[in-house]
């Protein structure tokens, strides 16, 4: 796969491997990936969904794809504990950021998000997204998952399974209800993650445990530990084509204060790694990032954060594909 990074400087018309290039140079793609239009040329692609007009508290999300692919400038090759490198297995390319004809009409965004990615999903093409709020999900899963429903490992601090909030059934409260109701997620092969926080109803909680929906609220996940949880979710998804959702606010705002919704009390970074690395070998068909809100945290860190989980994702997806075709 080298050939497939490699690319005309332009100025020194010189053949450079971008990954292989100091970290402060180049255009600003996801992970240093060449930036693609052709889809017959990749087999994952990396997106961007700026969107996040949907949120219940604080906006900002819109602007996470961007300071994600900044961050991603600091993402290598191999992964230090399990070797994998998904540019090796895979053909992995940005395709740059969903385009929306009506941003503030939430029925239009559903459309131009599920329109895009049904291109993908024609095409044969994983994809990987940086979000944006977590409404965006929803339609992802609408042009992926039309036909047979998905597993879920879904990992956050709130369930997002609300029905509506200020009467509207589209907001990043309730993409997992909405998906339940289409039948695009089997509920029953479905696993939430660091749930917590207090609520001003129990409807979200109730909805998910009533539809038969795992849910492993912090303190639970708190007492059975890392290992244990994994083992759970790999039994509960088994063999059945998943799809990987984190919303940052899952982690502790310590880790990941630029998010709209914080929660405190939640995953340590090195609590999410270990669960996504439990993740593999499953049947993965892809996955997201979302609720990245940089403005909210100066230091660049939660951004760093939402560009190492796409990596560690980027490498799960990588190496499915590579098994399944293999």
């Amino acid at each position: 796969m080298t050939d497939y990074y490699e690319r005309d400087s332009g100025l020194s018309h010189q053949r450079v491997n971008p990954m292989e290039e100091p970290r402060f140079t180049g255009i600003q793609t996801f992970m240093r990936c060449p930036l693609v239009t052709d889809l017959d040329l990749l087999d994952i692609a990396l997106v961007g969904v700026p969107y996040d007009g949907a949120v219940t508290n604080r906006s900002g999300a819109r602007h996470g794809p961007q300071a994600i692919r900044q961050a991603s400038a600091m993402m290598r090759s191999i992964h230090h504990v399990h070797r994998i490198n998904p540019y090796e297995l895979s053909r992995v390319g940005d395709v740059g950021d969903v385009q929306f004809s009506s941003m503030y009409d939430h029925a239009a965004v559903v459309a131009d998000i599920t329109a895009q990615y049904s291109r993908l999903a024609q095409a044969g093409v994983m994809p990987l997204s940086a979000g944006g709020d977590h409404s965006v999900t929803y339609p992802i899963l609408k042009a992926f998952a039309a036909d047979n429903p998905v597993a879920l490992v879904h990992i956050d601090a709130h369930t997002d399974t609300w029905d509506e909030f200020s009467g509207s059934k589209f907001m990043h409260g309730t993409p997992f209800r909405r998906a339940c109701e289409d039948g695009l997620i089997d509920p029953r092969r479905t696993i939430q993650i660091g749930i917590r926080g207090a609520q001003n109803t129990a409807e979200g909680w109730d909805y998910s445990l009533e539809q038969g929906m795992r849910v492993v609220f912090m303190e639970e996940f708190s007492q059975l530990g890392v290992a244990k949880v994994v083992a759970e979710a790999r039994s509960i998804v088994g063999n059945h084509p998943t799809y990987i959702s984190f919303d940052v606010d899952g982690l502790d705002p310590v880790f990941a204060p630029g998010t709209g919704t914080p929660e405190v009390g939640g995953l340590s970074t090195l609590e999410a790694l270990s669960l996504l690395r439990g993740c593999r070998g499953l049947n993965l068909i892809g996955g997201d990032v979302v609720e990245v809100a940089p403005s909210y945290d100066p230091s660049g860190n939660t951004a760093l954060v939402g560009a190492t989980l796409m990596y560690e994702i980027l490498c799960l997806l990588s190496e499915s594909r590579h098994q399944r075709i293999g």
